[in-house]
Order: structure tokens, then sequence, then C-alpha cells
């Protein structure tokens, strides 16, 4: 992997979609999320009002702009509200993408969750280190302090299924199709797109398929995912706001 500083004009020419992850790369890390009984509490967080500048910058500049996440749309349009106009948004871990108030659904999970949900829940309300349930729709996610085993031994006896673990949550998906390269590939449709044309960047483990889909993937965290070129950590920038800077510098230039 080379240093974004050695990105160039010659790497942008062919892009016209950048592809961002949420958590750690538009936003910080982490959830805070508490639930008692069936109330869950969830802190939403917002994007900076530099970041909206930069990819309002980015749309006027003719790229498309597509957020690729785990969390559900009702959050995600919450965190990005003030940029609904100008992006797509690709929910639940690949699952379905919405576009100017109209959704497209890529998988259908109901009959492979609604039996094992039950079970996760009745494992999870009784162990300590259980935070809560994200709502979602077409995945489960389960927070927790550290790893569950019994969690991870529940999936496990279904074949079609998999835990993901991403430092503070388990996602349940279904194995090798709910990803967020499914959501990649079917926004590339979509808005008739190849791959050559689509730049995506990540920091964990559930992001490396997204950025493998991609034509020019980029890590903002190597030590998580691996790209052709990744962000340093180090600094006072979010990974996605030193990419922006660094596009919009190029096409200034």
């Amino acid at each position: 992997m080379r240093p974004l500083s050695e990105f160039s004009k010659k790497d942008l020419a062919k892009i016209k979609m950048i592809v961002f992850d949420v958590d750690g790369v538009l936003v910080p890390r982490g959830t805070k999320i508490k639930q008692v009984g069936n109330t869950t509490t969830l802190n939403t967080k917002v994007i900076a009002s530099k970041q909206i500048e930069q990819i309002k910058k980015l749309h006027k500049l003719g790229f498309l702009i597509n957020i690729s996440s785990g969390r559900g749309l009702y959050m995600l349009q919450e965190m990005f509200r003030e940029i609904l106009p100008f992006v797509s948004l690709t929910y639940e871990c690949g699952s379905a993408t919405w576009y100017k108030g109209k959704i497209y659904q890529h998988i259908n999970s109901f009959e492979r969750n609604k039996n094992i949900f039950p079970k996760l829940k009745r494992v999870a309300l009784q162990h300590r280190d259980f935070k809560g349930f994200e709502p979602k729709e077409f995945i489960i996610t389960i927070h927790s302090k550290k790893r569950i085993k019994e969690i991870e031994n529940v999936v496990a006896q279904d074949k079609n299924l998999c835990t993901v673990w991403n430092g503070e949550a388990y996602d349940i998906l279904i194995k090798k199709i709910q990803t967020k390269a499914l959501g990649l590939k079917s926004a590339m449709k979509l808005f008739k797109l190849k791959k050559e044309n689509v730049m995506a960047i990540g920091d964990n483990y559930n992001d490396q398929e997204l950025l493998e889909a991609s034509g020019m993937p980029i890590s903002a965290d190597k030590t998580r995912a691996k790209g052709k070129f990744y962000v340093p950590l180090s600094g006072k920038f979010l990974p996605a706001d030193a990419l922006m800077m660094k596009i919009l510098a190029l096409k200034k230039s």
C-alpha cells in the first residue's frame, strides 16, 4: 500500500463515484447504546459542517457520493440529513440502497433471521457484557463490551449465517452473500458504472469486501483493511476529511 500523499491525478482520472464507510471514516468510531428491557437508547452522531461542504463541492464537480454502512437507514438519514440531496445511502451491510427517496432492496433476509433472533435475544439478555440490539431491518446487530462466545455458538449452528465482530458489536449476516460488496455492486448497476469508476474508503474488517469490489480501494486503517492507498491514522483529520481534501486539491491544481 502507498500513502495517500502519493495519490495523483492519474489515479483519480477514471473515478466517478466515491464510496465512504461511516464509523472511523466520516465520523469517529464508537456507538453509545444502552438497552433496559424493551427500551433502547442510541446516541446519533452528526457529520461535521466542514465535511458537509466538502461533499457538496465533490457533488458539484460531478462525483457521485455513496455512503456505505452497517447502520440502519433511519439513523443514517439523521446523521446525514443536511447532505441527503447529494448522496446515496447503502445500509445494513449492503442490504439496500436509498437514493432520492427511493429504496432499492438488494437482499431478503427475513426467512434466515426470523428463527435465530429469539435464540440470540435469550442468550444476549442474560450476559453481563451485552449492551443492546441496534434497530435494523435486514441484519441483526448486537452491541457488547467484548466478544460473547455464546452468541457465536448460536450462529454457528446455522450453516447459512455468520457473525462479524468489529470490536464493539456483532453483525449477523447471510454467509458470503450479505456484504458491503453486494451493496456496492448493486449501486454500480443502478448508476451504470464499472469497477474502475469507483473509489471506496473503509477502515474495518467488514469493509475489506467493499474495498475489493471497487477499482480504487483506500484503507483508513491499514491494520484492519487493505487497499491500493492508505490514509495515516495520525493527525487531526478523520480519514474521509483527508481524502476529500486530497481530491479537491487535485481537481483544483
